[in-house]
């Protein structure tokens, strides 16, 4: 779909927390010509589709299931890398599909989640300060001074290894490898274990369906049974990636993000008067907000104003993350006023970033126990409330880690060392993942 380029909109200037202190502004300036330049990742028909099937999830009509890494790195954009993390994410939508009878709207938490915001700017090892490390889009992991130098050559970088990801995830899901008719091979290449077994049970029930089907007549190669919708998302944080990346779409005449199909503003930039907030009032993507246990119920009201005026369903996202002790309490006072405006929001939870701590053994982590606990917390609002719980939004990856602790494996403190992988936040295994599939599917269909 033709777009023309963006830079033509007048982007106000606005208090933009998170952002790097870029030594060489005239090298920034260059950088966002030539993304203002490059091709789109993502096309507003797409943006469009994802909104219609989050509306669905805003009525109870599907579930929405959102996952990825925490911060992508260059170095680990490889096939193999890619290709597990949407297995991963195939498998538990197979689970909660087949397990509660409800569709599910995928969700990679992946090509473009390069940012991260910080607590700190500076980091400080011994009697060295150096800049805090905010992504591979700007700076580099490693603790040296020429690496933590934010370099706005990786704006490049981010969006090529993006359009590489998008083009490989393209691939599996509308390639045939996402057909439910080989459901088995998802399994191949994982570790066997508990999760894998019940999956494999799982598989085989629909196996046995698909060929009650078969005899029944229906025709699979005549359905578009082997490709998948698979959207993309990410957090908007580094604005001069997110706005320069922003299209006027030719059908309409409105702007789109198109670095992702989804982007959403963070629990820490979530300002009502600030450039995060304006940008995503101003493009027409599905966009999300994160809200922690700090968030207001009146402050919330008026971010729906701002963001979507005109109530449009599938438009706007909340995305809670109150932590395990705090969601039964801090959610339904922002869940009963929104419900009263009679404002039709997607609710999901994120209950991955109010339970991180730090181990014994000096490791951020997260227990699983405490991740279960805050997603049936948030089950139990809406229960009592009478709102509808639209689904879900994990790190994870479809690597075998030791990031998180307990599961069935029954990770301990003293085993995060063994694959701690994770260059900013502690993910979800593939086992961990699909156990957290089963647990939400019977949620799900208690609803």
């Amino acid at each position: 779909m033709p777009s023309t380029l963006t830079e033509q909109v007048e982007w106000p200037q606005l208090p933009a927390l998170q952002q790097p202190q870029w030594p060489d502004t005239e090298a920034v300036r260059a950088v966002r010509r030539e993304l203002a330049a490059a091709p789109p990742l993502v096309f507003a028909g797409e943006c469009d589709v994802l909104r219609t099937r989050l509306a669905d999830a805003a009525e109870g009509k599907a579930f929405v299931l959102q996952g990825g890494d925490c911060a992508e790195r260059f170095s680990e954009a490889t096939a193999d890398n890619i290709r597990d993390r949407v297995k991963t994410i195939l498998q538990m939508a197979a689970v909660l599909t087949y397990g509660a009878s409800t569709p599910v709207v995928k969700i990679g938490r992946l090509a473009g989640q390069y940012a991260k915001p910080r607590s700190k700017d500076t980091e400080t090892r011994g009697d060295v300060t150096l800049p805090a490390f905010r992504g591979d889009i700007i700076n580099d992991f490693d603790f040296d001074p020429a690496a933590r130098t934010p370099d706005p050559q990786r704006l490049l970088r981010a969006y090529h290894t993006a359009s590489s990801t998008l083009n490989l995830v393209r691939a599996f899901t509308t390639g045939g490898f996402a057909d439910l008719r080989h459901v088995h091979e998802w399994n191949r290449g994982f570790i066997a274990n508990s999760a894998y077994a019940r999956y494999e049970s799982i598989a085989l029930e629909i196996d046995r369906a698909m060929k009650f089907m078969l005899a029944c007549g229906v025709d699979f190669d005549s359905t578009p049974m082997s490709a998948v919708e698979f959207f993309a998302s990410h957090e908007a944080l580094l604005l001069d990636y997110e706005q320069p990346l922003t299209r006027i779409d030719s059908r309409t005449g409105n702007p789109y993000a198109v670095s992702g199909h989804f982007v959403w503003v963070g629990e820490r930039t979530r300002q009502l008067d600030g450039a995060h907030v304006d940008f995503a009032a101003r493009i027409r993507n599905p966009i999300g907000v994160k809200l922690g246990p700090t968030a207001d119920p009146d402050e919330v009201l008026a971010m729906i104003d701002k963001l979507d005026p005109h109530r449009e369903p599938g438009r706007l996202t909340f995305i809670t993350r109150m932590g395990a002790g705090n969601v039964r309490e801090k959610l339904p006072p922002i869940v009963r006023k929104v419900t009263e405006s009679g404002a039709k929001v997607v609710w999901i939870t994120d209950p991955m970033h109010g339970n991180t701590f730090e181990s014994s053994t000096g490791y951020k982590t997260r227990e699983f126990d405490d991740i279960i606990n805050e997603v049936q917390g948030f089950f139990e609002v809406h229960r009592d409330l009478g709102s509808v719980p639209g689904g879900i939004h994990v790190e994870l990856t479809g690597n075998d880690v030791t990031e998180c602790l307990g599961g069935s494996e029954k990770i301990l403190d003293a085993d995060l060392e063994k694959r701690y992988e994770t260059a900013c936040d502690p993910r979800l295994n593939h086992q961990q993942s699909l156990e957290l599939a089963f647990l939400v599917a019977e949620m799900l269909s208690k609803r």
